[in-house]
């Protein structure tokens, strides 16, 4: 029987499957671009969208990325399905399953997700959590190999608040393909101390180093690349004024990125608050390629489902 393949952290794809997502991804792109098109891969196949979390790139990437490819999306809001008040999980999981073959699903907790999976028959993509966001590590990745030719080797700076899911997402993958990753963060808002630690063993198998530290600077210097995320997520709107107090040290601007390398870029998952955590002048300057990064999203989704679905 066909094992079925969940991707719910960036952990569960190995190295060498990781790159097959990747030249899936970049083929499908390249396809897409040069023809307008994609060849229809996934003819009546149909893909349930669940969604506890509102989203403009999520619901856009994977709705159109399945029309791309001749499959179908269906768009499920808080209000369609009342997850864990008016159904459970596991039974929003085994009626999906039945009648779609793929599931993707934007959730407050990372255990909404882990009980889909346990319960659905096809395979079940983490599109968000409060734990991790591996399709956006994903498309990272993919817009990083793309601009610098690599990935292997690669110095990460993360600056801001780093006790999210992207932050984490990048840390395992960080540590699983090979790139050092350093975080600026305020105390009390470093990573999870599981997550970090997970990363930095998986750091010593591929020899790079994973450090957290208070200072910005120091964490940037000689960066290749350059994150950050809001400051403000959902969920945290309560301490809004408080956060924007602490983090404001912690902004991306020209001077922060005068101390990364001369060719560095700067990624941003979006939506971003400019003023706030980047300025202007570094989120629509020439080093910012935050908007090929999100329509990524859409090429390696569609390389993700193309990897999943074809598992032999």
């Amino acid at each position: 029987m066909k094992k079925i393949r969940h991707f719910l952290s960036i952990t569960d794809l190995s190295p060498k499957e990781f790159w097959q997502v990747m030249q899936l991804s970049k083929k499908l792109k390249t396809e897409h671009k040069r023809k307008g098109a994609n060849k229809e891969i996934f003819p009546n196949k149909t893909l349930i969208m669940i969604f506890e979390k509102p989203s403009l790139r999520t619901r856009i990437s994977f709705e159109a990325g399945m029309t791309h490819v001749g499959g179908h999306a269906i768009y499920l809001g808080p209000s369609d399905i009342g997850m864990g008040s008016r159904e459970e999980p596991r039974d929003v999981a085994i009626v999906s399953s039945s009648m779609s073959d793929i599931i993707m699903a934007r959730t407050f907790k990372h255990t909404t997700i882990e009980n889909l999976a346990q319960h659905a028959t096809v395979p079940v993509i983490n599109a968000l959590s409060n734990i991790e966001h591996p399709c956006q590590i994903l498309a990272d990745f993919m817009t990083i190999w793309e601009v610098k030719g690599k990935l292997e080797g690669l110095r990460l700076a993360y600056v801001g608040d780093a006790e999210n899911n992207v932050t984490h997402s990048l840390a395992l993958g960080c540590g699983l393909l090979g790139m050092h990753f350093y975080v600026g963060a305020p105390k009390g808002y470093w990573m999870d101390a599981a997550i970090f630690n997970k990363s930095q063993a998986l750091a010593k198998k591929t020899n790079v180093s994973i450090k957290q530290t208070t200072k910005p600077q120091e964490a940037v210097k000689g960066a290749d690349v350059v994150i950050t995320d809001t400051w403000v997520s959902m969920g945290d709107e309560k301490e809004k004024k408080k956060r924007l107090k602490i983090f404001k040290p912690y902004q991306v601007n020209s001077s922060l990125m005068k101390l990364a390398h001369k060719k560095a870029i700067f990624l941003h998952c979006l939506p971003a608050y400019r003023g706030n955590e980047v300025s202007s002048d570094v989120i629509d300057s020439a080093r910012s390629v935050v908007f090929q990064e999100a329509e990524n999203r859409l090429h390696a989704q569609k390389g993700l489902m193309a990897f999943l679905l074809n598992q032999p």
